[in-house]
């Protein structure tokens, strides 16, 4: 049974700093690719951060430069660190499997963290 569990999403002031952390269980989780998507009320789901096996990382345009995506594989846990939020940053964040490409979706992804800026 796989599953993904989001947390530390929180409603932060614009220019604030959050980490969200999503705990993967029942998953080959070390020689995956991970990713972080959001998706704004009324809004098209986005993908926001990739990581590789390898650890190589890539960015929407949106957050390049403030957010960064990590892994510790020996935990089974896949991070985003938000710095420099805005209101567009608005948004639920979801953790999910990934294939070797940007911004597509794998078989499982968590329920969700919310992320509010004002």
């Amino acid at each position: 049974h796989v599953q993904l569990v989001e947390s530390g999403g929180d409603s932060v002031e614009a220019g604030g700093s959050l980490k969200l952390s999503c705990a993967v269980s029942g998953y080959v989780y070390g020689g995956k690719c991970m990713a972080w998507f959001r998706q704004a009320p009324g809004g098209q789901r986005e993908g926001v951060a990739h990581i590789r096996q390898s650890k190589r990382t890539q960015y929407a345009d949106s957050v390049k430069g403030r957010f960064t995506i990590s892994r510790d594989n020996a935990k089974n846990t896949l991070y985003l660190q938000l710095n420099s939020l805005t209101r567009e940053d608005s948004a639920m964040y979801y953790c999910a499997t990934a294939p070797d490409e940007f911004n597509s979706l794998g078989n499982y992804w968590g329920q969700g963290t919310q992320v509010t800026v004002s």
